[in-house]
This record gives structure tokens, sequence and C-alpha cells, in this order.
């Protein structure tokens, strides 16, 4: 009996989660195109009766768009930039150098996983005050580079230990030095997970609000989700322009995804089989 229910099953469990997952981004770009009467109607899920082209250009230019996402673009390619350099390394030496600290160092990473952000804040900001850095981007590059390196260790190290040591060891017969061979062979090979690395940190960086509204008081070096919070007044809330903004600040991200979907899959099961 499964036997035969097998496969619709299947199907009828992928439909599901097809449409609970595109249902709130078709919901969100007619919500975008709506004025405010239809929008408080309670018709989620009708046509504008006329498409307010208006509330992508009120969005660009209120919310004050290119300026948001140049530094929401600046702050996140940094941190992933150094992200996966660092970690990469980090995750090298803890798997292939066989040495006597290296499952200690493993476990101090895995318990950066478990703090929560919040607990930070009031620390990191009398700590960047008196640094002087408050108030800056590297105020935010810091703590996001801080929490992205455990989970990004955690799957390239699952990644390296699958890699063959003959490598390694053709390469040292050959005279290259560990940095030679970690960038000339390792690098290369673990591609895929670095892939899903760097997919990870840019939505996790892209989308943060809280650290990004506490240690950042200057409008010009605002992060592109604060933007919204310039259709809120006190008596008014324009939400239409609201989600034509949150379908601007969305487009950069799928772009990511999509120009780097194909090595996601890879990247996720790497490490899950020995081989």
């Amino acid at each position: 009996m499964l036997r035969y229910l097998g496969k619709p099953a299947v199907w009828t469990v992928f439909i599901l989660l097809f449409f609970t997952q595109v249902y709130p981004l078709l919901w969100l770009l007619l919500y975008s195109f709506k004025t405010k009467k239809e929008i408080l109607s309670g018709r989620f899920f009708s046509l504008p009766a006329e498409f307010q082209w208006s509330n992508y250009a009120q969005a660009y230019e209120s919310g004050h768009y290119l300026r948001y996402l140049f530094n929401s673009l600046f702050v996140a390619s940094i941190t992933v930039f150094v992200t996966l350099l660092l970690s990469s390394m980090v995750s090298y030496a803890i798997t292939r150098f066989g040495w006597r600290w290296g499952k200690l160092v493993m476990l101090v990473f895995m318990t950066g996983i478990m703090i929560p952000l919040q607990s930070t804040l009031l620390p990191l900001v009398v700590l960047f005050k008196k640094m002087g850095i408050l108030n800056t981007h590297l105020s935010l590059i810091l703590p996001y580079i801080a929490f992205a390196i455990p989970i990004a260790i955690f799957i390239l190290s699952g990644f390296f230990n699958t890699v063959p040591r003959e490598l390694e060891e053709s390469a040292a017969i050959d005279g290259a030095s560990v940095y030679r061979t970690f960038f000339s062979i390792m690098l290369p090979i673990i591609v895929p997970p670095l892939t899903t690395v760097t997919i990870l940190t840019f939505i996790d960086v892209w989308n943060e609000y809280i650290m990004a509204s506490t240690f950042i008081s200057s409008i010009s070096l605002k992060t592109l989700p604060f933007g919204i919070y310039s259709f809120f007044s006190q008596y008014s809330t324009n939400y239409g322009v609201i989600g034509a903004y949150l379908i601007l600040g969305m487009l950069p991200v799928m772009l990511v995804y999509f120009a780097l979907s194909e090595k996601i899959t890879k990247g996720m099961v790497a490490g899950a089989i020995k081989g």
C-alpha cells in the first residue's frame, strides 16, 4: 500500500511546500502595487484595481534606496570575504593538522553558535565606544564576522574530513608549502561548501537589523533594513510603499542566490557522506 502511495504522497508534500513558500512572495508582490485603501480592505490576494507603480518610485526616492543598498553591499561583501578566508583556514588547521588542541578549539568555536546575538549588544556598545569605532561600518562588520565564523567552520570542517589526505601528501612530496597546498589545492576543492557559507552569511547580514540599529546612528551609514522605517510616521503608515521597498530589498538576495544555486545543494550535503 505504501509503495503505491509513495510517489503521490511525495508530490503532494512538494506541492504544499511550493505553495507555502511562493504564496507569501506573490502576496507581497500584489501588496506592493496596491493603494492603502485596498490593503486595509482585507482582500489579501486580490488583484489591484490599478497597479500603483508610483509605490516603487516613492520607495526608491524616499527610502534612500541606493545609499542604503550600497551600505548593505559594502558591509555584506567584506563580512563574507573575511568569513570565508578565516573560517576556511581555521577549518583546515583543525581537521588536517592533527594537533592535540584541535578538538578543544573546535568546541570553542561551536560554543559561539549558542550565544544569543541580543546578549552581546550592551557589551559591544561599551567596547566599540571605547575603541572609537561606534557609529561606523566597522562596528557592524566585526560582530557579523564573529557570529558567522562558527557556523562556517561547522560546514567546512565536515567537508575537509572527506578530502583524501593523499592530495596533501603528493603536494608535500612535490615541495609545496602548507600555504601553497591550501590555496592552490584545497580551496578549489571546497568551492561547494564555500558557496553555501557565502549564501548563508550574505542573507544573515543582509537581513540583520538589531545590531545595525544599535551601533549605527548616522543616517548616511544605515543599511537597507532601516529604510523601511522611512515610511512610518506617528499618524500614518504607507503600506504599499513598504511592500515595494521590501521587494526592492529582496532583489539583490535573490540574484545572489540564483547565481550560486547550482552549488548550494552540493555544499549543504558536503561532508555528510564520506568517500
